[in-house]
Order: C-alpha cells, then sequence, then structure tokens
C-alpha cells in the first residue's frame, strides 16, 4: 500500500473539474498551484478540454501525458467513482475527494463513498475526504486548497490534521496572517474513506518539519490504534487535540458534517490523557498553547510569579493558578533583598509583585529590569506572568525586557498588555516579532504554562 508520506511527497497534480472559468475551484486551484512554490506539472480534466491559467485540460486522465502523483477531485458525487477508478488505473498514488454528498448526506451518499473505498483498497491508491479541501505540503507548496494564498503556503511548525476543512479553509487564511499559526503540513480527512487521523497522526510524528501536532475530531473510527499513535507522537512532540461534538446536540450536528458516529466523550478525553495528549476545548486555546509551545520553554517546575499594574488581574491570574493545580513561587530572601531596590513596601513586593507606585520613583525599564532579572535568578520560580500596560513611547518601553529574555532563555515568561488599542497592537506587535507570547489576559497565559508543564510531565515519565 503506498504511504501517506508518499501521497504528501506528490510531485505532480490532476484536478478533476477543472474548468476555463476563473471563478469555479478547480479553476482557482490550478491558479493557486501555478502561483505557490511547487515545481511539479499540473494537469486539468475536464471533457471539454481547453485551458486555463496557462494550464492544459485533458478531457481524461489517461491522456495526460505524464505520470500523476496526486488527483483532486471536485465533481459531482455519482461521477466520482468512476474518476476514482480512472486514477488506479492511470497509477496515481493518492486522491482528494472534496465534493460534498457523501455518507454525511444519506444512504445513497453512503453507498457511493463505499464503492470508492473498495476501489481504493483494491487498489492500494490512498484516499482523503471526500468532504475536505484536503492537504497541504507548505515545504513543496504542494495544496489541494483553493483557499490556500501566499500566507497559507508559507511554512511554518505546526502539523495538523483536521476531520473538517476548518485548518485548510478560511480559518487558515486568517491563523496564518500571524506566522506563529502557520503550517508545515495539513492533513484534511473530512468522511475517512480512507486515511484517518492515527495514519496522519503517524505521519505527523516523523515529519521532520513539523515540532507541535494538532487535531481536530468529530469522532474516532479505530480508538485503540489513535491512542497507540498518540503514545508514540508525545514522545517526541506535543499532540493538542480539540473535540467537536462534546455535547449530545453537538454530536447530532456531526453526523450531518463528516457522517460522524458517537463516542463517548468521558471515555475518548480519559484515553486522551492516559495516552499523553493535550485536550482543548475551544480554537482559541488551541491557538494560545500554539503560541506557547512553539515560543518558549517548557517549565522546569510549577511555581509562577506575577508581575502586574493590576490587583485584580493578578488576583484571578492567582486564582486559575491554583485551579490548575499550579503553585505561586515563594520568593527566596535574596530574591526578596533585590526586588526590595525598586519596590519599598513589603507586601508589594509579595508574589504578585505590584509595580506601582514605584516605578514612579525609578521608571519602568529600572524597575521591571531589576524585577524580571531577580525572578529569573531564584530557583523558586519556573514561570512569569507579566501583566503591564500598553504605554506611551512605543516599542521602546519593552525593549529592554526583551533583551533580557533573548539573553536568558531558560524559563518561560508570558505577557498579557492592557491600554489604548492602538499602543496595545504595536506593543503586542513588537512582542510577537520577537517570538514573546501575548495574550490579552494573564489567567489565559497561567492555562497555556499549565498544559507545557503537563507535558513536560509526560515526557519525563519513563513510559507513556
Amino acid at each position: 500500500m503506498i504511504s501517506v508520506r508518499d501521497v504528501m511527497a506528490s510531485r505532480s497534480v490532476a484536478v478533476f473539474g477543472a474548468s476555463q472559468d476563473p471563478s469555479k475551484p478547480g479553476a482557482m486551484l490550478i491558479d493557486t498551484l501555478s502561483r505557490s512554490k511547487f515545481k511539479g506539472k499540473i494537469a486539468g480534466i475536464n471533457p471539454k478540454g481547453g485551458q486555463v491559467h496557462g494550464v492544459t485540460l485533458y478531457p481524461t486522465i489517461g491522456e495526460v501525458p505524464f505520470q500523476v502523483d496526486l488527483a483532486s477531485i471536485i465533481i459531482p458525487p455519482k461521477a466520482v467513482p468512476a474518476a476514482v477508478a480512472e486514477c488506479a488505473r492511470k497509477g496515481v498514488k493518492g486522491i482528494v475527494i472534496t465534493s460534498e454528498g457523501f455518507a454525511e448526506s444519506g444512504p445513497e451518499g453512503r453507498a457511493i463513498q463505499e464503492e470508492i473505498r473498495n476501489i481504493l483498497r483494491s487498489s492500494g491508491m490512498r484516499g482523503f475526504g471526500p468532504n475536505t479541501l484536503g492537504i497541504l505540503n507548505t515545504d513543496t507548496g504542494l495544496t489541494t486548497s483553493y483557499f490556500a494564498d501566499h500566507n497559507v503556503l508559507s511554512p511554518g511548525s505546526i502539523g495538523f490534521a483536521s476531520q473538517s476543512g476548518i485548518f485548510v479553509g478560511a480559518l487558515l487564511r486568517y491563523l496564518s496572517s500571524f506566522p506563529v499559526y502557520r503550517l508545515s503540513k495539513g492533513l484534511g480527512l473530512g468522511n475517512k474513506v480512507d486515511v484517518d487521523e492515527a495514519e496522519a497522526l503517524d505521519y505527523l510524528r516523523e515529519d521532520p518539519e513539523t515540532r507541535i501536532i494538532g487535531l481536530y475530531l468529530e469522532d474516532t473510527r479505530n480508538g485503540r490504534r489513535l491512542l497507540e499513535a498518540a503514545r508514540k507522537a508525545v514522545r517526541q512532540k506535543p499532540v493538542l487535540v480539540l473535540k467537536g461534538g462534546r455535547t449530545e446536540a453537538g454530536s447530532r450536528a456531526t453526523v450531518s458534517h463528516t457522517a460522524s458516529l458517537a463516542v463517548n466523550e468521558r471515555v475518548f478525553q480519559g484515553a486522551l490523557r492516559q495516552a499523553g495528549a493535550l485536550s482543548v476545548r475551544r480554537i482559541d486555546e488551541l491557538m494560545a498553547a500554539f503560541m506557547g509551545f512553539q515560543w518558549a520553554p517548557l517549565p522546569q517546575g510549577d511555581n509562577l510569579a506575577y508581575v502586574t499594574y493590576s490587583g485584580a488581574q493578578a488576583i484571578m491570574s492567582v486564582d486559575t493558578t491554583v485551579e490548575e493545580g499550579l503553585g505561586v513561587a515563594p520568593f527566596s530572601e535574596r530574591t526578596d533583598e533585590r526586588l526590595s531596590q525598586v519596590i519599598a513596601t513589603r507586601g508589594k513586593r509579595m508574589n504578585p509583585i505590584d509595580i506601582y507606585p514605584d516605578m514612579n520613583l525609578h521608571g519602568f525599564e529600572k524597575t521591571s529590569t531589576a524585577i524580571l532579572k531577580a525572578l529569573l535568578d531564584d530557583d523558586r520560580v519556573h514561570g512569569i506572568i507579566f501583566i503591564g500596560f500598553a504605554q506611551y513611547g512605543g516599542e521602546s518601553t519593552y525593549r529592554p525586557l526583551v533583551e533580557i529574555i533573548r539573553e536568558r532563555p531558560e524559563k518561560p515568561v508570558f505577557f498579557s498588555l492592557m491600554g489604548d488599542a492602538g499602543e496595545l497592537k504595536i506593543l503586542t506587535d513588537y512582542l510577537l516579532q520577537h517570538k514573546l507570547p501575548v495574550y490579552p489576559f494573564p489567567e489565559t497565559g497561567v492555562w497555556v504554562f499549565s498544559q507545557m508543564r503537563h507535558y513536560a510531565r509526560i515526557r519525563n515519565r519513563k513510559e507513556i
């Protein structure tokens, strides 16, 4: 059987459903491939022939004058089995079926999908979908997503497999505008006629460009296989799982989305934890975790220190710390002595550290840098949450802190900024440019620290 790795390394693509109308999805995909760094050969398949975006359209795939590695199929469901059979005769390695209207639509669509599965099994050809925008390999510029743009195709370090088009469609257009969320590989599974989440996970585990793995699932067809794949993967890379259909109503909705089967949510989540995968509940949590894992070191202990302007936000951060099973760092006598040089009142230099009003006397730079250096030197502190105002003065306000963190990268430091929207954007962009995690609220930073600490403990276990 052909491997997923072979399909993801495809060097030639044929697009079923390519049209001379540039607004149609097939023509859009050809245009995307032509403008990407994909150096392979491209052909369109259309009974009428013709040309679009300088690419020839052939009446059948059998008439394409070169070997085709991958076929993207964007045609009505009833025509798909014949197209898949043609691909098998051509010796195609893999297919992506973007079309909808298969098992998720009822008995007729289910029968068509089963016919496709039988062709794949008998030929050894691999299949993604139906009902997916397909695959993405930013290392080679390969994609079957007609939504892909320059940012989507820009290489990153996140490997993502999705049962929905969620991460190879419109949402990815937004996320990839931020470099921290760009993909190394993307695998759309859709209805999982062939390639499933376990095989995708095995592939991403072995992929050298992937540093962190994300999964969006609505069900799992082979739970034991998935958990074994997860156990192997987490020994090398963090695995974050976003599960749809957690409630009864959500589970019903997944049936019409990707023909998913209901799974016991409590059992599923417990099995994931046992395998070492990290479960996230929402897309914003997933994004926050991606940023932390990519840009901060894994914590070597449970204790957090907080530097703040805002007592309320610090208190809520402490509450979150305790709720997540973490610790509020007890400072050493040496740290307290150093803090006293810039924070006069003992109560304000206890954890959380309140820099106001002392910063008015010493200035923000001297106060904040003295505190940060002291906390980085304290072995009882394993991570720092810095809650600050977006002050006038722009990026120069935070440049000294950035330089210290770059010189001392052994502990995670998470920022949360408040203030004027314009100044907030300037400072947030500046910190992001220097690959420092920034979150709208400090409690999010605490939650990300807890996920990273949990993964660090998993990695330190002898057996997973």
